[in-house]
């Protein structure tokens, strides 16, 4: 039995920034993975990438992340084309790769499964749902809001949203994402809406102004934390979800859960490449860092 479970593509990818062009490895299930090895969690990933691309699961065996990888002719290549502020991006694809079954699923057990798809076809309903069967059903619901065209990721409604959402206790979106699926800007209204199709736990990240959690009526402003320099962005969501889950898989409450999870997404955020501090690092900037509780408060209530 692991605590938690995480199921999504490892990518390649092309980040470009104001600062720098950088070839690495990404995908919400890399940067998760990534940002868990130096917590005391049983986990593991479950991902799919062609076989040239194996050199990247080795790399991740020897931080002693445990690996299923199920077969793929490609590995899913990105490009993610940062604005000045960071908040936004630009992204493209070249390949995809195999989708994730019921069929192809490992008999794993887990007390979380987080689901990151990246494009509309990476995890299918089903295996949600079952999942949902077996333990908590984590969603970063990106994925399932994009497709391609052209070689550009475009995002529209998630089609299957009424039938899945029930099945999902835990949600995480961006504004932007948020407004695709519920079809406000009003972040309250969002988090409700959400909350009414049966997902337990919302979470709606705010870039540079924070994020908001809603649970059981409850809305919690979880601050963001000030950077001492922003470098790349790419991967501060899933840093953001690998502290909230890991907390709240020990027992913490709901506002220690996301504010632990900011800060972790502030040190991601100051370098490029996955996050790569430790748990004392995070108390620290818990402790010391920066943050102005009224922003979040303007972005929600405004």
């Amino acid at each position: 039995m692991y605590d938690i479970c995480t199921i999504g593509h490892i990518t390649l990818d092309k980040v470009v920034t104001a600062q720098s062009v950088k070839f690495m490895p990404g995908g919400t299930s890399f940067y998760f993975s990534k940002a868990l090895r130096q917590f005391d969690v049983d986990y593991m990933l479950v991902t799919a990438l062609a076989e040239k691309e194996n050199h990247i699961l080795s790399a991740l065996r020897d931080e002693n992340i445990q690996i299923f990888s199920q077969p793929s002719e490609f590995t899913v290549y990105f490009e993610n084309i940062y604005s000045a502020n960071q908040d936004h991006r630009e992204q493209n694809v070249l390949h995809k790769a195999a989708p994730f079954t019921t069929a192809q699923m490992p008999d794993i057990e887990a007390r979380i499964f987080h689901l990151g798809p990246l494009l509309s076809d990476d995890i299918t309903v089903d295996l949600l749902k079952s999942l949902a069967a077996k333990g908590t059903v984590s969603l970063d619901i990106q994925g399932y809001l994009r497709y391609v065209k052209d070689q550009k990721v475009l995002y529209k409604d998630w089609a299957d949203k009424k039938e899945a959402l029930p099945h999902v206790s835990i949600l995480k979106a961006n504004e932007f994402e948020m407004e695709v699926v519920t079809g406000t800007s009003d972040v309250r209204k969002g988090a409700a809406y959400l909350a009414d199709l049966g997902v337990k736990e919302v979470i709606i990240t705010l870039g540079s102004k924070g994020s908001l959690i809603y649970v059981d009526n409850d809305f919690f402003r979880i601050p963001a934390y000030k950077p001492t320099a922003i470098v790349d962005a790419t991967g501060c969501g899933d840093t953001y979800m690998a502290g909230y889950l890991s907390k709240r898989i020990q027992g913490a409450g709901v506002q220690e859960a996301g504010e632990f999870g900011a800060a972790m997404a502030t040190l991601k955020i100051q370098s490029s490449g996955p996050f790569s501090g430790n748990a004392a690092m995070v108390e620290e900037v818990l402790q010391y860092g920066e943050c102005d509780r009224e922003m979040i408060a303007q972005a929600i209530y405004q």
